[in-house]
């Protein structure tokens, strides 16, 4: 009976020292993941793999496409007329599942392609804010989560998620009080791998980037997604300062009626040595992080053009024309904008005011028509 039970022991403590070995391997995890009053305390080991953050060029709108590990995650999908082409191109890089799928916030230039994407892949996780538009594009996405059977999961600052070997953690919506304004409700979240950090904001404004600030959240980061499309609503400098980025990626469109870029970012941009890439000018820009160097496909961008209008654009711009104003969402369409048909009469209103007047007003444009 003695024998067997010193055999009993010493094969026990064989079983222990597997158990060590096998749950010690686990270097490449992130060690610690929390979060205190709002601070991001990562702490981060090496990873054995790399991260891709895909900037997608769909024109005057946003779409990232992030991978790690064989795991995938998509942040907005352009505008309606460009769910075809995310599509593609999540197909041609052999891409059947998305575990996340974020739209920041629900303007059309940000979860236009959303439906497409929700019917053609499979989709663990869809994070919205907590803020409905009165528009088609809107319902289109809603209804293809109930097709697909997908409940929105709501952005709470703090909660942090896993992707292979990075994480990211939600910094935004602080509040909820930006009445009728949905850029300052966008999703905003950093993104950790290894050593490197990247920022996106959506198209947050500057009323929502002072919340941020003032959550205490560490924003600063390597790679800055530039908010609202390089706009300057989007361009508070003690934001810019907590940030510091390395980089910063510009996604609009070409010749765009907005005049994105704006001079303000790029000015700040170029001040502060910051390498700029732009989809307008480079197409698709893809950023690869081993977790100690981030390389990308391409040079930066060495231009520094504004997108500001010139003289006779701005003379069209100005032209008083008739626009279809919906006072709920506080956005002016063309007259033959499609969403036109979506607006409830009672929120319906025609205003032949200028295009700035209207912006001066507290309108936005709206980003399907591009008035």
């Amino acid at each position: 009976m003695k024998h067997a039970r010193k055999w009993k022991a010493y094969l026990g403590s064989i079983y222990l020292l597997l158990l060590l070995l096998i749950t010690g391997c686990g270097a490449t995890e992130l060690q610690t993941m929390s979060s205190t009053n709002g601070q991001n305390t990562e702490e981060t080991a090496e990873v054995s793999d790399t991260l891709k953050v895909h900037y997608l060029d769909v024109g005057q709108g946003d779409c990232t496409l992030i991978e790690s590990q064989g795991e995938y995650m998509l942040i907005d999908a352009g505008d309606n007329d460009k769910g075809t082409l995310v599509q593609s191109y999540l197909e041609s890089q052999n891409i059947t599942h998305l575990k996340y799928m974020i739209g920041t916030h629900p303007d059309s230039d940000h979860i236009g392609g959303m439906d497409v994407v929700l019917t053609k892949f499979d989709v663990d996780t869809v994070i919205m804010p907590d803020i409905e538009n009165d528009t088609r594009t809107y319902d289109d996405v809603i209804q293809a989560m109930k097709y697909k059977n997908i409940q929105n999961t709501s952005p709470i600052p703090g909660q942090q998620y896993r992707l292979g070997e990075a994480s990211f953690t939600i910094i935004a919506p602080v509040h909820y009080d930006y009445g009728s304004n949905t850029n300052n409700y966008s999703v905003g979240l950093i993104l950790q791998h290894g050593n490197h950090r990247f920022l996106f904001t959506g198209d947050t404004e500057i009323e929502a980037q002072k919340d941020i600030l003032e959550s205490g959240v560490d924003i600063s980061a390597d790679v800055y997604k530039a908010a609202h499309h390089g706009s300057a609503t989007a361009a508070y400098e003690p934001f810019l300062q907590a940030v510091n980025p390395k980089y910063t990626v510009i996604s609009c469109g070409e010749d765009n009626s907005y005049g994105h870029p704006h001079a303000e970012v790029l000015n700040w941009m170029r001040q502060n040595h910051v390498e700029i890439f732009r989809t307008d000018e480079q197409g698709t820009i893809v950023a690869t992080s081993d977790g100690s160097t981030i390389s990308w496909n391409m040079s930066s961008s060495e231009t520094w053009h504004n997108g500001e209008p010139t003289q006779s654009d701005k003379e069209v711009l100005n032209t008083t024309q008739e626009y279809v104003l919906n006072l709920k969402t506080k956005k002016f369409h063309r007259t033959d904008c499609p969403s036109v048909e979506t607006i409830h009469e009672e929120n319906k209103e025609v205003s032949h005011k200028t295009r700035d007047a209207l912006i001066k007003e507290g309108y936005d444009a709206c980003g399907r028509c591009n008035p």
